[in-house]
């Protein structure tokens, strides 16, 4: 992994605290997430403090932290996907997935978050599994989904 960060890294000029956000969404979108030697080289390399790196990657929902299941989940929680239902979706995730948001399963299955928006705001709530998007979704529904999901993890 460090050789990938190494390569990421040579791309920026060292010490420009304005390519901090852009520098840590390249790595991830290479890695997956964020780990803690990698944001200590980040910091070395853009002369910041691990604290504050971690701290302005903590304020923004798109970083992680842990490496992201094989599924990834994702549920919209803005303003209309609340008001039509989106917190049963995320109890229904959580008891059929044992997870917490941000989490991933022991099994590096299954992988959750929540979400502001995802800018389907007539079709909410909606859910995102591993980029595809589900509309309309129902609690009642994500047994079966989930089920489906593991079993082609599992038989892959």
């Amino acid at each position: 992994m460090s050789t990938e960060v190494d390569i990421i890294l040579r791309k920026y000029k060292p010490g420009r605290r304005e390519d901090l956000i852009p520098l840590l969404q390249e790595i991830q979108d290479d890695n997956g997430y964020l780990s803690e030697d990698t944001i200590i080289k980040v910091g070395a390399f853009i002369g910041l403090s691990t604290t504050k790196i971690y701290g302005l990657a903590t304020f923004y929902d798109q970083f992680r932290f842990v490496p992201a299941g094989k599924i990834q989940i994702k549920i919209c929680h803005g303003t209309t996907c609340f008001l039509n239902g989106s917190q049963a979706i995320i109890n229904k995730i959580k008891e059929e997935t044992g997870l917490m948001p941000g989490q991933t399963g022991r099994d590096g299955i299954f992988s959750y978050d929540i979400v502001t928006c995802m800018g389907g705001c007539n079709n909410g709530p909606v859910v995102s599994v591993n980029g595809e998007y589900h509309p309309h979704i129902k609690p009642e529904q994500l047994p079966e989904l989930i089920r489906k999901l593991r079993y082609i993890i599992e038989n892959d």
